[in-house]
């Protein structure tokens, strides 16, 4: 005999959020990707890293750590019951990252030797092989996120190294005629060719500002870390506003609440808004692991509560990012933080949608 398919009204009904999660979609959930609002899509991809390596197996850690996230959100309740479906981690991904990695890390060895003609054609040659596979990947990006943006679907991006989400941006940008960016990160991201790579992780937001015309402003939070070329980027650009980490502390020293510092920070955005999460954007004692930490940053409630303001003002969080999760050899500690981001996340902006 056949066993009678399950409706999702059917799983929701099966299902308890009060129990230990008993199904191996993320965070113990039952539902598959027709039945989910929200879609992750999965890029362990880290061949531009120019510091810690790890971040590739960020996306398998957040899976791992999910399952001991609690459901209830008093901010969406039954937020659960919308359905969320991560991707199987494409095979062709790691297969590629791995390749790549190593003639990246050959190419930085290269970075550090006498300038000799020989040195100088390996540098020439691997160069062009990684910007080949980086728009590889992003090209791959761009059409398994362009898939479900057809289909209404809020999706999300975990990566990897911060640029994975190119390729994502694009999409959205071919959605939306305008949108902004919220970039919450201890870097800039505006070097050109960071290294000779065009799609270096430290030239993600550089590339978007360039390419991407949808694009109504960069709005950029926790900044820390940045060389002087980026910063007068960040003066002279009229689509950049950047609220530098220090800034921002300053003005809490001198009395300004962080509730009116998110009011300012919300005035500078789009009523469309697409987040970029850099996890090094907060305090590194949350992400002792991430691929290039640096003291400072926010702590997470910080970052909801700015995310549940930008909803309750009327504002739209059409898709996000979540990137540079890497975890340690003796505990998971980066990935357990990640994932219980990533679903406020995901509930805050399906409350956004709901409207």
């Amino acid at each position: 005999m056949f066993k009678k398919k399950l409706t999702k009204s059917d799983k929701i009904n099966n299902f308890n959020p009060n129990y230990a999660a008993l199904y191996d979609g993320i965070f113990g959930l039952p539902f598959n990707a027709d039945e989910s609002n929200t879609i992750l899509i999965p890029v362990p991809w880290e061949v531009t890293v120019s510091y810690h390596s790890g971040t590739a197996k960020g996306p398998e850690s957040i899976l791992n750590a999910s399952y001991q996230v609690d459901l209830f959100d008093p901010f969406l309740e039954e937020a659960w019951k919308l359905g969320i479906y991560i991707e199987k981690i494409n095979p062709h991904l790691l297969k590629k990252n791995k390749q790549y990695r190593k003639k990246a890390e050959t190419y930085f060895d290269l970075l550090n030797k006498k300038e000799t003609i020989q040195n100088k054609r390996k540098k020439q040659l691997i160069i062009r092989e990684i910007n080949n596979a980086c728009k590889w990947m992003n090209q791959w990006v761009k059409n398994t996120a362009t898939h479900y943006l057809r289909r209404n679907k809020l999706v999300s991006l975990i990566g990897g190294d911060h640029s994975t989400p190119y390729g994502f941006i694009q999409a959205i940008a071919e959605q939306h005629r305008h949108f902004s960016i919220l970039q919450i990160d201890a870097h800039a991201d505006l070097r050109k060719a960071y290294q000779g790579l065009q799609f270096s992780h430290a030239s993600i937001m550089y590339n978007v500002i360039q390419d991407i015309q949808s694009l109504t402003k960069l709005v950029q939070i926790g900044i820390r870390d940045y060389c002087e070329e980026e910063y007068q980027h960040t003066q002279s650009h009229p689509k950049i506003k950047t609220f530098f980490d220090k800034d921002i502390k300053q003005a809490m020293y001198y009395g300004e609440s962080w509730d009116r510092i998110c009011s300012r920070i919300i005035k500078e955005l789009d009523d469309n808004i697409y987040i970029s999460f850099d996890i090094d954007g907060l305090d590194p004692k949350l992400c002792p692991n991430t691929g290039t930490p640096v003291a400072g940053g926010f702590e997470t409630e910080q970052i909801l509560f700015l995310l549940e303001k930008i909803v309750l003002s009327g504002k739209k969080i059409i898709a996000f990012d979540l990137n540079e999760v890497a975890t340690g050899k003796e505990n998971e500690w980066d990935a357990n933080v990640a994932a219980r981001l990533l679903y406020r996340m995901i509930n805050i902006a399906q409350k956004s949608w709901s409207r």
